[in-house]
């Protein structure tokens, strides 16, 4: 399968998920009854966050983070429906912003970030000192 194809099949699914969302809201009415106001749904993404966390935390199954996970992108899809703005657009917009940018290894984790006002040196620096600080507590056992 070539790209384009690839891209097309992608942005269908993408656009039957954003569909499927899209009436959920009109059979629920979020419009008339204060369901996509934004503040609000900032609240239920705090929340979905949340459980998330508690699934990660508790170790919970792989199929309750996944629901989780669900209805976070549920919520997401349905900003973009409340805000009215295009998500796959900005999607691929922010794909291929973050794909130019660099990474770093930040507290033995990477990162991806355009590290705006940050000098890289002083992040090397902070891991130099953890790693000798590991290395002294290591000896004194």
């Amino acid at each position: 399968m070539n790209m384009t194809s690839e891209h097309d099949n992608d942005s269908a699914s993408f656009q039957a998920m954003m569909d499927e969302v899209r009436a959920f809201h009109a059979k629920h009415k979020f419009a008339e009854h204060g369901g996509e106001d934004m503040v609000y749904r900032v609240s239920l993404m705090a929340e979905e966050l949340g459980e998330i966390s508690a699934c990660v935390t508790k170790g919970k199954s792989k199929s309750e983070l996944a629901e989780e996970c669900a209805d976070l992108l549920i919520l997401l899809m349905g900003n973009a429906i409340a805000a009215d703005f295009d998500l796959a657009c900005a999607f691929r917009e922010k794909m291929i912003r973050i794909n130019q940018r660099g990474s770093r290894i930040i507290d033995g984790r990477v990162r991806v970030s355009n590290f705006s006002g940050i000098d890289k040196h002083a992040n090397e620096k902070h891991e130099n000192e953890k790693h000798d600080r590991g290395k002294q507590s290591g000896e004194s056992n």
